[in-house]
């Protein structure tokens, strides 16, 4: 799983500067306590009814996909946008593929009527943190409780009530207390064996041509709806996803 080191995260730069010191002031401790004392905080007395809901998941980056050996799982990190999330679920529709969509927090605050077109199109969702900081691995655990635990909470509500199944850290920024930490809020660290490099916008061509080069490092394929002109990736999409079906393969969803 390469790593997206010069990413520091566009919407830190808009959202994360006006959310992010007010939530890790008040925000990480009560959402750390809520997830159970993980790293040391202490739990609340009494557990949540909605925490006892949760489910423990492995806290293994996972890359394998539920539809075996010739599964391919699409990934869309960064959104929701309105300008391109439509655009990507028009596309997915109308090859039958459905993916994992790695919703920024408040992107999932600001488009809640997109992260439920997600989900009524069958597809799942996953926690990329509040404000996309790929040096969280460089930051206290107080501050990942922050990034992780809040944005469970806005996708959530965005979402209607459907909580995120993964996590994936931006830029691959995993540590092990924040694997430790999603997987107790029964979200599945997930990495990626093909980056599709949508993001720095190379041409659609390179783009195919990047993901056909790459496939046989693993299922798991990273592409981007937010964060800029997403023309090529959409365009990507709409000749990969038949060309994967004439060769074979099938798209399933990361193992949970």
């Amino acid at each position: 799983m390469a790593r997206h080191g010069s990413r520091r995260g566009w919407y830190g730069k808009v959202a994360g500067a006006a959310l992010g010191v007010t939530l890790l002031a008040a925000g990480a401790s009560v959402w750390t306590a809520q997830a159970g004392g993980v790293g040391g905080a202490a739990p609340r007395p009494a557990a949540s009814a909605e925490r006892d809901k949760v489910k423990p998941v492995a806290v293994t980056i996972v890359h394998a996909s539920d539809k075996g050996a010739r599964g391919v799982n699409i990934t869309i990190d960064d959104g929701p946008d309105p300008a391109w999330t439509p655009q990507v679920l028009d596309v997915l529709r109308e090859y039958g593929v459905k993916a994992t969509f790695c919703m920024v927090g408040t992107q999932a605050q600001a488009h809640p009527d997109l992260v439920k077109k997600v989900v009524a199109a069958g597809h799942r969702l996953c926690d990329h943190s509040v404000s996309h900081d790929t040096t969280m691995d460089t930051k206290s655990q107080a501050y990942q409780s922050q990034q992780i635990l809040d944005a469970e909470r806005m996708i959530t509500k965005a979402s209607g009530g459907v909580r995120p199944m993964y996590y994936r850290a931006p830029g691959g920024a995993f540590t092990p207390y924040s694997r430790k930490l999603a997987a107790s809020r029964g979200m599945r660290p997930l990495g990626w064996n093909v980056d599709s490099k949508d993001f720095e916008r190379p041409g659609t061509d390179a783009v195919v041509a990047t993901v056909e080069r790459e496939l046989p490092n693993g299922p798991t394929i990273l592409f981007h709806d937010a964060g800029g002109d997403r023309s090529q990736t959409v365009e990507a999409l709409r000749r990969i996803l038949p060309r994967l079906k004439e060769q074979g393969h099938t798209f399933g969803f990361p193992v949970c």
